[in-house]
């Protein structure tokens, strides 16, 4: 069983690469390149679902990538889309920002951080994401954002990228496009967005298909690559990695239902909330029946070990559970396999598979 470490919430992590953009510093030991941060433009291209082991597997599919620095850095804690995204956007940890899961456990309703719903519907009304998450994007700054033409108006855009630029696009061939339109404008700082492999993965696992996708983001970088003016740098890197499940799902054992009044997080890494005085029986049953396939943390050591940042809010606090299951086999934990949702690959544990993510750039000098 491999070890587990806490994001390194103060160095290379994902959180900290739009401050050190946007301010044109190090954060850290020069996980950055200098002569990166020192460019007049440049373009931060986030492709969701490539993990650094999954990129040095398949350099090969990407040679676009060949001349680009490559550093493997931290993702956030759990090691998911709105999570990771968030921390990217705001350059904060999981505890600063709130935004600490795929489903959230919001009072006596659970919020799907993505599709921004509760188990009531559409909850734009009911939870406003800029309250939500409190945290302005990008410095306060106002940067064009390249991102599907489909999320503009989701609930969980507006969370983790209000008052930016938004430029929608419906086909990938025009990421490259909306790139150079922003670097002609002289805009400093750009950020894309790409979700294809991360869509692909779920619904394929990471074989030919995720191969084939890979295929295309080669494509979609040399095409941005091909846009960069002199003194511009392109900086890419993702949310989390992915690991293969297949059809091998573990139901949670009714024994550990027993004593349990929601359930929130992912497949992955699952939040049991407990009333106070059943913590310690809820985790101790929860590590006979499934302590060959995950660890099992209470939220106090979760916190004792820095895993959602040095600091955490009251709010993000009362998001969490009070008991943590992070499968490191190669499973998903469901409360029931009849109605669970069939993905092939999934993240959100802190397997290096899932936490390590790519850290690429290249400089046109």
């Amino acid at each position: 069983m491999e070890r587990i470490f806490a994001p390194d919430y103060s160095g290379a992590c994902v959180n900290n690469i739009v401050p050190a953009l946007l301010q044109h510093r190090q954060i850290g030991d020069g996980w950055i390149p200098d002569e990166v941060l020192s460019s007049k433009q440049v373009v931060l291209l986030v492709i969701d679902g490539l993990g650094y082991n999954q990129y040095h597997r398949h350099r090969h599919l990407l040679p676009s990538l060949m001349d680009f620095s490559d550093h493997a850095i931290s993702t956030v804690f759990p090691t998911t889309t709105a999570t990771a995204l968030t921390s990217i956007t705001t350059g904060t940890t999981p505890g600063e920002h709130g935004v600490v899961g795929y489903k959230i456990r919001v009072g006596t309703q659970t919020l799907n951080a993505l599709r921004w719903t509760t188990e009531g519907g559409p909850a734009l009304q009911e939870l406003d994401p800029s309250q939500f998450q409190p945290i302005v994007p990008f410095t306060g700054k106002s940067p064009t954002v390249i991102s599907p033409a489909s999320f503009v108006d989701s609930g969980f855009t507006h969370a983790h990228l209000r008052h930016s630029n938004y430029a929608g696009y419906w086909m990938a061939s025009s990421i490259a496009t909306e790139v150079s339109e922003a670097l002609q404008r002289g805009e400093p700082f750009v950020y894309a967005y790409y979700d294809g492999l991360d869509m692909i993965g779920h619904l394929k696992g990471l074989g030919s298909h995720y191969q084939a996708e890979l295929g295309l983001i080669d494509h979609i970088v040399s095409s941005i690559a091909d846009v960069l003016p002199r003194d511009s740098s392109l900086v890419i890197t993702a949310d989390h990695g992915m690991v293969n499940t297949g059809n091998n799902l573990t139901e949670i054992s009714k024994d550990v239902l027993n004593g349990v009044t929601g359930i929130s997080g992912e497949a992955r890494f699952v939040w049991l909330h407990v009333n106070e005085n059943q913590i310690k029986d809820v985790a101790a049953s929860a590590l006979e029946a499934h302590g060959d396939i995950a660890w099992v943390f209470t939220c106090q050591e979760l916190l004792d070990r820095g895993w959602f940042g040095k600091d955490v809010s009251d709010i993000a606090k009362a998001r969490l559970g009070q008991v943590a299951l992070v499968v490191h086999e190669d499973t998903a934990l469901v409360p029931d396999v009849k109605t669970a949702p069939m993905l092939i690959a999934r993240h959100g544990s802190v397997t290096d598979e899932e936490r390590t993510v790519p850290l690429l750039s290249i400089k046109i000098s």
